[in-house]
C-alpha cells in the first residue's frame, strides 16, 4: 500500500483511543475500528504510520501489528489464547534439562534454578524438572495455578504475554517478565542458554545469531507491550 495521507492523528473515545490517518479512522485487517486502550500506545502506532515514506512496510510497525493482534485474534478468542499457552507451563523448557556435558549442566542449574524458585516462592507453583525431552507430568493444581495468573491480564497484556512465551519457550520466563521479576537481559539470555552454549562449542554460525538477534528484540517489544497494555 501507497502512503496516501497526510496526518496522522488519535483521539479519545469512550472505547480507547482512535488512531486517524488524515482525520479518516484506521482499521484492522478484520475491519475493526483500531482503537486502543491508552495513549502510550496510540502514540507508538501513530509514530509507525508517521514514518512511512512513500510504501507502507508492516515490518517496520510492530505495533501496529501488535494491535490490529491484540484486536482481531486475542480479544475474539481470549480463552483459547489462555489454553494455548497453559499448555507450555506443562511443558516448559526450565524443566528439561540436558545430561550433559557437565559446564552446561551447571549452567542450566545456576540460570534457570532461580526463575523457577522464584515461581515455587510468588505463584506457590512447584514446577517438576526431568533430564531429556521424556515429557514430565506437572501437577494439575500448578497448571491451573498459572493460567489463572492470565486472568487480571487485559487483552493487550495478553498478546504481549503470548509473544513472551512463544519467543522464550517458557511460561516462566514469559511470567518472569510480566512481573518484572528480573531483568529482562537475564530472561532472554536464559531462554537462548541452549542456543548460546552450542555456537560457543561449534563456533559462530552468523544465520543462527542473526535469528537469536531478531527474536530478542521481539521480546523486547513484547516487554513493552505488556507494561504498556
Amino acid at each position: 500500500m501507497k502512503r496516501f495521507w497526510e496526518a496522522v492523528s488519535f483521539e479519545a473515545t469512550d472505547d480507547g483511543y482512535l488512531i486517524k490517518l488524515d482525520n479518516r479512522p484506521v482499521k484492522t485487517p478484520a475491519k475493526t475500528l483500531l482503537i486502543v486502550p491508552n495513549e502510550v500506545i496510540a502514540a507508538h502506532i501513530a509514530s509507525e504510520w508517521e514514518a512511512q515514506v512513500e510504501t507502507v512496510d508492516p515490518l517496520t510497525m510492530p505495533w501496529t501489528r501488535t494491535a490490529n493482534a491484540a484486536i482481531d485474534k486475542v480479544a475474539v478468542q481470549r480463552a483459547g489464547v489462555i489454553e494455548h499457552l497453559s499448555g507450555y507451563a506443562g511443558t516448559d523448557l526450565l524443566c528439561y534439562r540436558a545430561a550433559g556435558p557437565d559446564r552446561l549442566v551447571q549452567l542450566q542449574q545456576q540460570t534457570w534454578d532461580p526463575i523457577l524458585e522464584w515461581l515455587a516462592v510468588h505463584l506457590n507453583v512447584s514446577l517438576r524438572s526431568t533430564v531429556g525431552v521424556m515429557p514430565v507430568d506437572q501437577a494439575p493444581s500448578d497448571i491451573a495455578r498459572l493460567a489463572k495468573a492470565m486472568d487480571p491480564m487485559t487483552d493487550f497484556q495478553l498478546t504481549g504475554f503470548h509473544d513472551l512465551v512463544g519467543l522464550s519457550g517458557s511460561f516462566v520466563i514469559g511470567l518472569a517478565a510480566a512481573k518484572n521479576a528480573f531483568t529482562i537481559e537475564e530472561l532472554w539470555a536464559a531462554s537462548c542458554l541452549d542456543e548460546t552454549w552450542q555456537i560457543k562449542q561449534w563456533g559462530e554460525d552468523v544465520e543462527a545469531r542473526a535469528n537469536i538477534a531478531l527474536k530478542k528484540q521481539a521480546f523486547l517489544h513484547a516487554t513493552e507491550v505488556y507494561r504498556a497494555g
